[in-house]
């Protein structure tokens, strides 16, 4: 089962807004949000709360594939989240995620002892390429006991 796979078969909310993983890799995650009228805000684009359900799911998807292995000694839990709104959203959005540090400086603090935090860069988009918003959503890895 692939990262998204797994993300649609266990997150409600991703099920519930019908969340395509696109991509998914240590380096990027893409997440779309079709474009359906029971999500649509005042003025027939993607809600806002939709619009950051998508980038955080997108968030989660690349800390899964940066850290799947490290879940057997620490639990990857979202500690803040900012979002910006830039540009009307219509129609479909995408969502792209980029680690903020490198995976390796990550891994190399849970390995001292630490319980690292490290940002997660999201780029909303619509179809015609326009960033319609950016988010950002600290994560940390807390070990386990």
């Amino acid at each position: 089962m692939s990262i998204g796979e797994m993300l649609a078969a266990t997150v409600p909310m991703a099920r519930t807004l019908n969340l395509e993983f696109l991509e998914t890799s240590p380096e990027r995650a893409v997440v779309s949000l079709p474009d359906q009228g029971e999500y649509h805000n005042h003025v027939g684009g993607p809600h806002a709360g939709a619009m950051f359900t998508l980038g955080e799911s997108a968030s989660g998807a690349i800390v899964l594939a940066a850290f799947g292995e490290q879940l057997s000694r620490a639990v990857p839990l979202a500690v803040s989240a900012e979002i910006s709104y830039k540009k009307l959203a219509m129609g479909a959005v995408t969502a792209t995620a980029t680690l903020g540090r490198p995976a390796v400086e990550v891994v190399a603090q849970l390995d001292a002892g630490e319980r690292p935090e490290f940002p997660v860069t999201i780029a909303i988009q619509r179809a015609d390429g326009a960033v319609t918003g950016e988010m950002t959503v600290v994560w940390t890895l807390r070990p386990n006991g």
